[in-house]
């Protein structure tokens, strides 16, 4: 018999799992880039609009997302945006011209603009306050089982039956998915403070400088993430020669697993310092700071002799990137509680969407007209500039 804590932690795994069929609906399309270039007669700058696509209408969907989650609650706004993201991307194995794939992946960004905030309003509502980035950490298995699986998955059931049916199989999986849930949620309570917990004013949330601040310092630190978990087919196909195929099979799926060791970390290290008596916002942003550090690796990636060696960085860059970002998507949650958390994450994945959506076309246009090293090089100083940022924004008045 399960005591409430681990129900509430069962239940929560359930949530994570999600993430899983999310990122690997969403990762078809970087395992699959050269075929659907080649299907489509599209250049990497076009590739980057098909991206742009998906990440634009994310962004403006996650708050209304999280508004939706925090008004409806979470069990059946789990169900409605899984449902949706399942349908939009059985409907991309079924398009026949460039323009029907941007509406797809549009349609998916718009439903999967709900899945970080929903994480988010599960660690509010079933973990206590210290074990929220842990929380946050793990859902990070859940993302690298979808972002590994992608390639595997991708380059397996597109061999035997096209690209079409990898798409068609993966977002089938979601609805599988909805009945599991309900059954889970309905038998789970909330942490006491979650169950009584008010939901205070958008407005001055929306005004308060150390939000604002952590809003600008994850779409600076969150240019690392978009760029392996978008474009590491194809940055290993132009640097190495490697064929689709080869790239997904023997690297692409590896770098995944090291974000969630690196999110576990982060989580972890919150977990010890504030049980040691450290001030929340100074535990995260000294996690922070040194996983920072560890991101600039990222400009090594494409000087490397071997794609083996250039899976090493992009794993040790994912890896840092995630350990701060488990922190960063946790701030909210010490800002606003529960009341606001589906909200106040969804601002984070909506910036994140913004930035993406500006940032693929340009990582499309300059890999190919400078090479990819001015890419890595740029975007590896970024997270570092995000804490600053993020550490003035903390600073008291």
């Amino acid at each position: 018999m399960l005591t409430p804590s681990q129900r509430r932690w069962a239940t929560v795994g359930v949530l994570y799992f999600a993430s899983a069929l999310n990122y690997l609906d969403r990762n078809l399309l970087s395992a699959l880039a050269v075929t659907l270039r080649n299907e489509f007669q599209i250049n990497s700058e076009q590739f980057g609009y098909v991206i742009s696509a998906f990440s634009i209408v994310y962004a403006f969907s996650s708050p209304l997302m999280g508004l939706f989650i925090d008004r409806v609650g979470l069990t059946w706004g789990a169900c409605v945006l899984v449902g949706l993201w399942s349908l939009a991307g059985t409907s991309t194995g079924l398009v026949g011209s460039l323009g029907g794939l941007m509406i797809c992946r549009a349609a998916l960004g718009f439903a999967e603009a709900g899945g970080i905030p929903a994480n988010g309003k599960a660690g509010a509502l079933y973990l206590e306050p210290h074990n929220r980035a842990l929380g946050l950490g793990i859902s990070q298995v859940g993302i690298t089982l979808g972002s590994a699986a992608a390639p595997l998955l991708a380059t397996w059931i597109s061999a035997r039956s096209g690209w079409r049916s990898a798409f068609v199989v993966t977002g089938l999986m979601g609805f599988l998915w909805i009945p599991v849930w309900l059954w889970v949620a309905r038998k789970t309570p909330a942490v006491s403070d979650a169950a009584t917990a008010s939901r205070i004013p958008i407005m001055p949330m929306l005004r308060d400088r150390r939000f604002l601040g952590l809003i600008a310092a994850n779409m600076l630190s969150m240019t690392v993430y978009s760029l392996w978990f978008g474009w590491s087919t194809l940055f290993l196909v132009n640097v190495y020669g490697l064929t689709e195929s080869q790239a997904n099979l023997r690297f692409v799926w590896i770098p995944p697993i090291f974000a969630t060791l690196g999110g576990l970390l982060g989580g972890w290290l919150a977990l010890h310092f504030i049980r040691t008596g450290m001030p929340v916002f100074q535990a995260r942003l000294r996690i922070s700071l040194g996983a920072a550090v560890f991101v600039l690796f990222t400009a090594a990636a494409p000087l490397l002799p071997s794609p083996a060696l250039a899976t090493a960085a992009i794993s040790l860059s994912l890896f840092a990137v995630t350990c701060l970002s488990v922190n960063y998507y946790t701030i909210p949650l010490d800002l606003f509680g529960p009341g606001r958390a589906a909200l106040s994450v969804a601002a984070l994945t909506g910036s994140f969407g913004l930035m993406q959506a500006f940032i693929a076309p340009l990582i499309g246009r300059w890999s190919t007209g400078f090479g990819w090293s001015p890419v890595c090089f740029t975007l590896a100083a970024l997270p570092l500039l995000s804490v600053g940022v993020l550490k003035l924004s903390l600073r008291r008045p």
